[in-house]
């Protein structure tokens, strides 16, 4: 299945041994295998100050779980995940489930227990040691084909009432359709009637879901899990920024935060040939929006 959107997990260290556990614990149970896929590394030049210790050493790590691809940034404590944004991960056999709960939970921090719930017969939420926030659940027999992995989108605090909104905008920009929609029958905490307590939508050809909570919490989205979208031409990443970026202060190399505040990274999709040109990490670093001729 191809993917129009990646989701970027931020590290603060220990990247290559994250990556690895997460690898070596999902290829028993994920249709394909696991692996990882690439490999990057900081300069030893043209860093700024704040990442010289980094000279040198693993910039990114491109892996897959099933057949959704991921890429790790090891950016330093600049942010920290939480779970706003979380990722759903069915399994064909509860003990699969209980594999990758155990652990995902050891050294995390449990959202919701293990456990049958209306919705499913054997689902779970949990905070693994990284932050980074995980839905298991066992795979319905008569499920249609979904990616192994879904970006799941929680509107919290402030934000509670706008995962549909949210959604719509998305599919607007990168075309697809809004899919599953089961609103609030009756008000439930911060989310009113008709906020939705579940939905999912094609975005391009990428599946996530989100949710408006119906708890209070405090989990506002970060820059710690963050979307790229590869762009074919300038045309492309314009028209993709232009529909994406709506905090100035928020805008570096490529990344922005749209009105509800999910970042995106809106790259060309040949980046990796054009950071192999002539001081092209400095000339990315002085960027916002990425001008491919810059390069």
């Amino acid at each position: 299945m191809s993917q129009t959107i990646t989701p970027n997990l931020w590290f603060e260290r220990d990247i290559e041994e994250s990556i690895s556990s997460y690898v070596a614990l999902f290829d028993p149970v994920a249709p394909g295998g696991a692996e990882v896929t690439a490999t990057s590394r900081y300069p030893t030049e043209g860093l700024l100050d704040f990442q010289e210790p980094m000279s040198g050493s693993v910039l990114t790590m491109d892996f897959r779980l099933g057949d959704t691809a991921f890429t790790a940034i090891n950016g330093g404590p600049a942010f920290r995940p939480n779970a706003s944004i979380s990722f759903g991960v069915a399994l064909a056999e509860r003990a699969d489930v209980d594999q990758v709960w155990a652990a995902l939970s050891d050294g995390g921090h449990v959202l919701m227990d293990l456990g049958e719930y209306p919705f499913n017969p054997y689902y779970g939420w949990v905070e693994d040691r990284n932050g980074f926030s995980w839905q298991l659940s066992l795979a319905a027999a008569d499920a249609g084909p979904r990616p192994f992995v879904v970006p799941s989108l929680l509107f919290a605090g402030d934000a509670v009432g706008q995962a549909g909104a949210a959604l719509r905008h998305y599919v607007d920009v990168l075309g697809g359709e809004v899919g599953v929609q089961a609103p609030y029958p009756e008000p439930s905490g911060p989310a009113a009637a008709g906020d939705l307590m579940y939905a999912d939508a094609l975005l391009g050809d990428s599946l996530v879901s989100a949710m408006d909570s119906g708890v209070e919490m405090d989990a506002p989205f970060t820059e710690a899990v963050s979307f790229s979208v590869s762009c074919h031409g300038q045309e492309e990443l314009d028209r993709v920024w232009a529909g994406l970026s709506r905090v100035p202060e928020a805008e570096q190399c490529g990344w922005c935060r749209d009105e509800f505040g999910v970042s995106w990274q809106v790259v060309p999709a040949n980046l990796g040939e054009l950071m192999q040109r002539p001081d092209a990490y400095a000339k990315l670093m002085a960027m916002h929006k990425i001008v491919i001729a810059d390069f």
